[in-house]
């Protein structure tokens, strides 16, 4: 049987916080993300609990009447708890070395495996068009789990919204961007 799984990355936000809101344009992207799923097949919507995940995807929930389970595991990586002004340097950093672990945070290998345990458990489930929406850095460390070339210059190149779509075919895994810049 074959499964799909359309990683999203959220829209535009007022900030990293968890309850940080989307834009206006942020709000104009999630109309588009809803036009641009209406003729597809979702059986599951699984987002992350930040408020930008879900504001993302609730057109989408109420167009296709679908309820959206939020997943804990689905929140965005903390590289630190502490304010670093070298963040950016290792995040890089960490896309090379995934056991690196600044204070408070959390390894890229951790993150990854967080959110390859959702991933297996959607795959397991009856539906097969699932939508994941979460966040960047996390998005990008499962797509480096599947493929190790995906790394911090993809996450650089990543968009508000963003939208990867994975399909899975026996034991074999195929993903590619679907989403186009507007």
């Amino acid at each position: 049987m074959t499964k799909k799984v359309y990683l999203i990355r959220h829209c535009e936000a007022l900030g990293q916080p968890p309850e940080a809101p989307l834009t206006k344009k942020g709000e104009e992207q999630a109309k588009s993300l809803a036009e641009f799923f209406k003729e597809r097949e979702v059986d599951k919507i699984v987002s992350s609990p930040f408020i930008r995940a879900k504001s993302s995807i609730n057109k989408v929930s109420t167009n296709k009447k679908l309820d959206i389970e939020m997943d804990e595991r689905l929140k965005e990586r903390v590289l630190s708890t502490e304010d670093l002004p070298n963040w950016r340097e290792l995040l890089q950093l960490s896309f090379t070395d995934l056991n690196l672990k600044p204070p408070g945070g959390e390894s890229s290998l951790e993150a990854m495996n967080r959110i390859a345990a959702v991933i297996n458990e959607v795959l397991q489930s009856e539906s097969e068009n699932i939508l994941i929406v979460s966040h960047g850095n996390l998005l990008s460390l499962l797509l480096k789990k599947y493929d190790e070339g995906f790394g911090f210059e993809s996450w650089q190149a990543l968009t508000n919204p963003d939208v990867y779509q994975l399909t899975f075919f026996n034991e074999n895994m195929s993903y590619k961007r679907i989403w186009s810049d507007k």
